[in-house]
């Protein structure tokens, strides 16, 4: 009876380390749901759902938290996302792992219509997602920094 109760015991502890282990790992990457802050405000922007397909990353809005004068519709974009509902909007996408980083990928910005290169970064443990946007080199450009939801 002791044997059984350490076995037990052991099962327990080995099992609960696999799936500490298994939560850790999904922070190791940057697929999952995020959450956007406004540069300005400091106020939420939008839940951002980043998924991986063929090695490469795109993250299109879940949802949007919307100033009462705010459109939900994409109206600067320009050609088939023109007045493109916000929400179901891929706006990260070609984002390639290289490193610690991931880069050569595009981001929207709906607010002006205009897509810029890309590239993001995990931190502080996989809890926070830096994105930079920029025309050219990385140098030209601004980041934001992501907070992880799940």
């Amino acid at each position: 009876m002791h044997i059984l109760r350490r076995s037990t015991v052991f099962a327990l502890a080995a099992v609960a380390a696999l799936m500490s282990s298994a939560a850790w790992a999904d922070n190791t990457s940057p697929v999952g749901l995020w959450r956007n802050v406004d540069d300005v405000s400091g106020k939420p922007r939008a839940l951002v759902r980043i998924t991986e397909s063929n090695g490469a990353l795109q993250g299109r809005i879940e949802k949007v938290f919307l100033a009462a004068n705010e459109s939900p519709t994409c109206a600067k974009c320009e050609g088939a996302l023109k007045d493109a509902p916000v929400v179901g909007l891929v706006i990260l996408s070609g984002l390639k792992k290289d490193g610690d980083d991931y880069t050569g990928g595009q981001i929207l910005d709906p607010d002006n219509g205009k897509v810029y290169s890309s590239k993001i970064h995990l931190t502080d443990e996989g809890k926070k997602l830096t994105v930079r946007g920029f025309i050219g080199v990385s140098l030209l450009g601004r980041s934001q920094v992501w907070e992880r939801q799940e």
